[in-house]
């Protein structure tokens, strides 16, 4: 008796899964570099709690954008600005209504030497470095918010010579890591973790001093038809990305 409901049962369980994975799409998401880490979590678990898989490429925002006009097949776009998900809502680029805030970021100066950093930021004025590292101001929001503070600061001419720039803020940080320069401007999210910096000294920049860092993201034309792209930005709004999201030091 046993035996014979087993197989039917057996049956049931394979067609099951395979009308679940028929189901399960691919979404091609492109994500601001500062939101790497957290971005692979939250890819993680939503691959797990749906089925859906995630194909993402990281990169500076500008560089997106112009990827993006130009035919790049991207279906999400996590952009580290509210401007240009808006510039490409404006131009019809985007699913209406599909556009919200995901994060809102911190801009942080970081060494990895213990002490190098002080909690004021006073190290910028005393100049005792060669290179401060920012990502590109055109390019990316963190490398603007960077020159916004050392204007805010009086120092951008003072320092204009020991600037290196990174086409990114993953590359702004790598300068800083591999000591081709002593110190950079980099996200908060890249050096944080589990409620503190997590090598290195570090200055977290007041938010007085550069226009507030607001993450937006949105589903481009291309993702309109996907499914999964619209589970995708259901479940960066839910609690456990949320909860991914602040553990890297952003607000919400």
């Amino acid at each position: 008796m046993h035996h014979r409901l087993a197989r039917p049962l057996l049956t049931l369980c394979a067609s099951f899964a395979m009308a679940g994975s028929a189901f399960a799409d691919q979404i091609q998401v492109a994500v601001a570099a500062n939101f790497t880490a957290p971005m692979q979590a939250i890819a993680s678990a939503f691959e797990q709690d749906t089925g859906h898989s995630v194909q993402a490429s990281y990169g500076a925002t500008g560089q997106f954008y112009a990827q993006i006009s130009h035919g790049a097949p991207f279906e999400v776009f996590l952009s580290a600005d509210d401007s240009t998900p808006a510039k490409l809502e404006q131009e019809g680029q985007s699913v209406k209504g599909s556009r919200f805030t995901y994060a809102i970021g911190t801009l942080v100066l970081w060494s990895p030497k213990q002490g190098f950093v002080d909690d004021q930021g006073a190290v910028l004025h005393n100049g005792e470095f060669k290179h401060l590292s920012i990502a590109n101001p055109k390019a990316a929001p963190y490398g603007l918010a960077a020159t916004q503070t050392l204007d805010k600061l009086g120092l951008s001419d003072r320092l204009k010579g020991k600037i290196v720039e990174g086409q990114n803020i993953t590359q702004a940080l790598q300068f800083v890591s591999t000591g081709n320069a002593e110190l950079g401007f980099v996200a908060l999210s890249q050096v944080y973790k589990d409620g503190q910096i997590s090598s290195g000294s570090a200055w977290v920049v007041p938010e007085t001093m550069y226009q507030p860092i607001r993450q937006d993201a949105l589903i481009l034309k291309k993702g309109e038809a996907n499914p999964a792209a619209k589970a995708l930005v259901e479940y960066l709004k839910g609690p456990k990305a949320a909860e991914i999201i602040k553990a890297y030091g952003y607000k919400l």
